[in-house]
């Protein structure tokens, strides 16, 4: 055997394109002392990425041509150096588009995870995986969130968002989603039963659509996406409201002409908090989220949406779909039809 992998063959200009991938093969790697190899099982399909495939400065190094296409990936653990790990448990670590990989301690996300046999396999990269998980601590401790906040969610349809739209709304808070089509807007506030949701793509007026839900302002907004909903939403949160950054996304496409804001300044005016954040940063916070997002699925009180593809070709299209803003949930790539998903899934007693 051997592990197949896939490779920048060159750098997208805009949308990515199925050229800019390239499939290649390479021995299957050794551990060394301290490592682990994994069997990949999963891929967590991340819009972050996109920016780490220009060669401009990132909080993440930009792939070198040639260079392995990363991500978060789980996997069975089938050769370990590592006395935190036997073979059989399952692995997580931010490593790449291959078949097999070697993860080792000080690698991003790296995890020994405890898989539950109540929950598909899928979930651990998703609700219950670093998205669930982001959102969690984006929330409660960047977000400073607390009880009857009015809070927005930028990008409610996607991995993180729809995740972080149903935790506020568990936490007592009023939440209204923003999305790009009615499809994902029912999905929003039937599904995943937020209190609202806007349309940005279908309304005339995004600060008048802003200004109808939230007639007295925006205690926390979890920003996703940047852009002209950031610069909209700026004078439109109330005075110490807090704005957790955990995504640029309308920039990824565009890295070299961003969107410039103009109204910046409400940031003084409305004293507003404005951080952004990595999840890795409070890994003191990991069990706590994993619990919280586990038990809120197993019981039903938080619903995981995701779409899946099979197969590590598979991987380019499902990127490029993420990219282009065809996707809801989470997108994940599974290695073979053998990895359980959500689909046909109800959580325990609930069937």
């Amino acid at each position: 055997m051997n592990n197949r992998r896939i490779v920048l063959a060159s750098r997208p200009t805009g949308l990515p394109v199925p050229e800019n991938f390239r499939v290649e093969e390479a021995p299957i790697p050794e551990p060394g002392e301290g490592q682990v190899l994994l069997e990949n099982q999963v891929f967590a399909i991340d819009p972050a990425v996109r920016g780490m495939l220009d060669d401009v400065k990132s909080y993440l190094p930009s792939v070198p041509l040639g260079g392995l296409i990363p991500t978060m990936v789980l996997g069975r653990v089938v050769k370990s150096r590592n006395p935190g790990f036997r073979e059989g448990d399952y692995g997580r670590a931010f490593i790449g588009w291959e078949t097999h990989s070697v993860i080792a301690p000080g690698a991003v996300g790296f995890e020994n995870v405890r898989v539950a046999a109540d929950l598909p396999l899928t979930a651990y990269m998703g609700a219950c995986g670093w998205s669930g998980i982001t959102a969690y601590v984006g929330l409660k401790r960047f977000g400073e969130m607390r009880s009857g906040d009015e809070v927005l969610m930028s990008a409610a349809a996607g991995a993180v968002g729809s995740v972080g739209g149903q935790i506020a709304r568990l936490s007592g808070c009023r939440v209204v989603g923003t999305v790009g089509s009615e499809d994902k807007a029912r999905i929003v506030t039937g599904t995943l039963g937020m209190h609202g949701a806007i349309n940005y793509r279908a309304c005339d007026s995004l600060d008048a659509e802003i200004a109808r839900h939230f007639p007295d302002g925006i205690d926390l907004y979890f920003d996703n996406v940047g852009g002209i909903t950031l610069d909209t939403v700026l004078p439109r949160m109330k005075p110490f409201g807090r704005i957790p950054v955990c995504g640029m996304i309308a920039n990824y496409n565009h890295q070299t002409d961003p969107y410039r804001l103009r109204n910046i300044w409400q940031v003084l005016v409305n004293r507003i908090t404005m951080r952004g954040f990595l999840a890795y940063e409070a890994l003191d916070m990991l069990h706590e989220a994993e619990n919280a997002l586990a038990d809120w699925v197993r019981t039903g009180q938080l619903i995981a949406t995701e779409n899946v593809a099979t197969g590590l070709d598979a991987a380019p299209g499902a990127f490029i779909r993420l990219m282009a803003g065809e996707t809801t949930g989470k997108t994940l790539v599974r290695l073979d039809e053998t990895v359980s998903t959500l689909a046909g899934w109800t959580p325990p007693g609930h069937g």
